[in-house]
């Protein structure tokens, strides 16, 4: 790195969220009566636009847009909103983006970097299932067992996984022109709304013996665009699902399911998908379509492109809710102030009948509460816990009133919650592993059992 360059460190010490704020088109917002500094954006005409402001924390290196809790810096605000900034570019990686507003922010030049476009191949066969060789696994045959292990070793996933979702995979051998032939893991692209047909595989390779990882991609002419992968142990479909996993591979799904089936023994009627890579709008569509009344769990990384990956089924989720709500008269000015990408919560309360404005400031004023208590750094956490089950009853109330004066049906809100491997894993199987590697180590190092009375007084060891 050129010792001129700034850091992620020179841009937190340097920049204040403010700073950010301003720059996005937010503006101090100095009629705000809350205990935080709150930033508001306005219209072409210089009106506030109802719904869209983010409150500073005390110290001013965080924000947080209510009625949500999650806390921002300036690196993670750019990557999470980067069409505030002129320097974003469709494609453009949130590295790439937090260093060009970064460096300008601070008036530091850095040098043009020539963009590169790549065009993609356009003479590729559609998929044909008849095209491959298929070994599937056999829970009653151990023989059909064995050429999986080389795929599954490597990954710390075990057999008893593998009996889980055994109708979900395969292996699959394609055989070249020239006479060479290939073997992967595969894991069958569905569409949502016709399970039956194939339409791609998700693939994955042996464990490359230098330990280097392993190929990983799709085969070739898979429907990317709409089709993924849909597996459940009890064999459960998509549109009698209660509850629908997410993630970006079928590998970190069954690791997923390994490390949580003995503390959840409902699991296994569950539905798990993979998006395999970069989730598109098709496929999000197409599982919420199916599956609008499941409780959504968003199992993606933990990286910048997770993070994102996240955001974007969020959104997709807060567009199918509110495509079912008749914007009648008394809605429209409520509804009309909900932002773009943004959940039914999240219009102007100000817009909301008097019982309803009631019940949410009710919420606001636990949810200070909770913010205040977390930060201060005084607090007991059980405390802070008691405030929080107050707060959440609050929201329970307030999201049941907006439901009934939207017209909205308790089963067509569909509900989502984030979940994430614990620090400092990337994905799901990572977490897996280091569950592995730490149970190895105990046995490792497990004491000597305690010798016996006898030979501590005599000093005679058998």
């Amino acid at each position: 790195m050129n010792e001129n360059e700034l850091t992620y460190d020179d841009f937190l010490q340097r920049l204040t969220i403010q700073d950010v704020l301003i720059d996005a088109g937010y503006r101090l917002n100095r009629r705000d009566g809350l205990r935080y500094l709150s930033y508001v954006r306005t219209d072409s005409d210089g009106r506030r636009v109802r719904g869209d402001k983010f409150l500073v924390t005390p110290k001013g290196q965080c924000c947080f847009q209510p009625p949500l809790l999650r806390l921002y810096n300036i690196i993670s605000f750019i990557k999470e909103h980067p069409q505030f900034f002129a320097e974003y570019r469709a494609g453009m990686s949130g590295d790439r983006l937090v260093n060009l507003v970064c460096n300008r922010l601070l008036n530091h030049p850095i040098p043009d970097r020539e963009t590169r476009i790549i065009q993609p191949r356009r003479d590729t066969r559609p998929f044909n299932i008849e095209d491959y060789d298929i070994h599937r696994f056999d829970p009653q045959d151990r023989e059909t067992q064995k050429k999986f292990y080389f795929f599954f070793k490597h990954r710390g996933i075990d057999l008893y996984t593998q009996y889980a979702f055994h109708r979900d995979f395969c292996l699959a051998t394609r055989h070249r022109p020239d006479g060479l032939s290939y073997t992967n893991l595969a894991f069958p692209l569905r569409l949502p709304r016709d399970t039956d047909k194939i339409v791609g595989f998700e693939e994955r390779g042996r464990a490359r013996m230098d330990g280097s990882g392993s190929y990983k991609g799709k085969a070739e002419g898979s429907n990317s665009s709409a089709g993924l992968w849909i597996g459940s142990p009890a064999g459960t479909a998509l549109r009698d699902a209660t509850h629908v996993f997410w993630f970006e591979s079928g590998y970190d799904a069954m690791s997923y399911y390994q490390l949580h089936q003995k503390d959840n023994r409902d699991l296994w009627k569950a539905v798990f998908v993979s998006t395999g890579g970069t989730p598109t709008v098709e496929q999000m569509r197409g599982v919420i379509a199916c599956s609008r009344s499941a409780r959504q769990h968003i199992c993606f990384d933990t990286d910048t492109a997770g993070r994102e990956f996240t955001d974007n089924l969020k959104k997709e989720i807060h567009r199918t809710v509110k495509s079912g709500i008749e914007p009648t008269p008394e809605r429209k000015a409520y509804l009309g102030s909900i932002p773009a990408g943004g959940g039914i919560d999240s219009g102007d309360t100000d817009l909301l009948p008097d019982a309803l404005r009631s019940s949410y400031g009710k919420y606001e004023a636990a949810w200070e509460e909770v913010m205040s208590m977390r930060s201060s750094g005084l607090c007991h956490p059980d405390d802070i816990r008691e405030q929080e089950k107050l707060m959440n009853s609050h929201y329970r109330d307030f999201r049941n009133g907006l439901r009934d004066f939207l017209g909205l049906d308790e089963k067509d809100d569909t509900r989502f919650v984030r979940e994430e491997p614990k620090a400092p894993c990337k994905d799901w199987n990572d977490e897996l592993l280091a569950v592995i590697r730490k149970e190895a180590a105990a046995r490792e190092n497990r004491p000597r059992e305690e010798e016996t009375e006898q030979e501590r007084r005599t000093g005679y060891h058998r």
